[in-house]
Formats: C-alpha cells, structure tokens, sequence
C-alpha cells in the first residue's frame, strides 16, 4: 500500500505512534475510513496482539498527545489492551482525554469479552466508578478497603469476576462481588 502524500506530510515521514522513519505504512482505523503512517514493527504489533512488546509501546506517552483524532484512537486502543498487565499504560489511559465521539469512536474497535457485572448485577465497563460494598483486607498491600469507598476509572480484564482499579493509590483487583456501581 502506498502512502499518499498528505498523510506523509500530516505525520513528518515518521512513524505518528513511536517516530520511526523505517518501513513505513498506512492503516486504516476502523470503523471510520481514516489512515494513520506506522512503521512495520508498530503494525506488525497492531496486528497480531501476539506479538506486542509492551516497552516499544511506551512511545504512547507522546503520541497519545496527537491533534490527530485517528493517531488518538489508535492510542487508546493500545493502552487499553496494555493496562491489563501494564500499570504505566493504566496510567496512561486515565491521563488521557477524548472528545465524546473520538472516545466512541475508539471504544468502537476494541475487543469485547464477557460482560462483567456489579453484585446487583448492573454492567460495569472499562473508566466506570464503583463503591465497595464490604469492607476487603487487601492481600500483600497491608490494608483494608473500607467499605464506601469509591473506586474510579476501573479497568475490566479477562475474569468477569474481577475488576482493577486503584485503592489508597494502589493498584489492586477487586471481586465484583463486593462492589456496585457509582
């Protein structure tokens, strides 16, 4: 695939996730019919999720900045499905703003699995906030998660059962058991 030649222009002939000049190419991102210029090993990345290097990607923490909506979405993306191992891309997605629709837009393309429910069985999704219920001794941190306190900007990851999210500026899961959403 060609690059044309304003994209090549808007990016500065460098890859618009991690700068790199090498290899470079257009992708689409989806559902909207935009192009953003990354390099090989960035869509190589992309593709195959497999294959993703969690340290290449600390590049986001610049390119998450882009006026470019299409480079933005491409971003959150990213750090989205890196926040389940990742604290820093955690970090980095509650750092980040969107304009309602680029964030709609963005949520559009990401990969749904099990809906996760509170203990009153409402959905809870990634960025939602949500009160514990029970007061929890939080294994290994030496505290205990007081009842009432509300948890923001959660994460979901693969277990239904868990969530993520920060508690007296920890980093911890959470049983959606003992929670309901804010």
């Amino acid at each position: 695939m060609s690059i044309e030649k304003d994209l090549l222009d808007r990016s500065g002939s460098v890859c618009e996730l991690c700068g790199a000049s090498d290899g470079l190419e257009a992708i689409e991102v989806a559902p909207k019919d935009e192009k953003i210029v990354v390099c090989s090993t960035c869509k190589e990345q992309i593709e195959d999720e497999s294959k993703m290097d969690s340290n290449h990607f600390r590049c986001l923490n610049d390119s998450m900045w882009s006026e470019t909506p299409a480079v933005q979405v491409v971003a959150y993306r990213l750090l989205k499905n890196l926040s389940i191992d990742e604290g820093w891309a955690q970090d980095l997605v509650e750092m980040m703003y969107l304009e309602p629709e680029t964030l709609e837009w963005a949520e559009a393309g990401l990969t749904t699995g099990e809906v996760v429910k509170d203990s009153n069985g409402v959905t809870l999704n990634s960025g939602d906030s949500v009160t514990i219920i029970k007061d929890l001794d939080v294994k290994g941190a030496g505290f205990t998660a007081k009842r009432g306190t509300v948890v923001k900007g959660i994460s979901l990851g693969d277990d239904p059962t868990h969530i993520e999210g920060k508690v007296n500026g920890v980093r911890i899961f959470l049983k959606t058991c003992f929670l309901k959403k804010s």
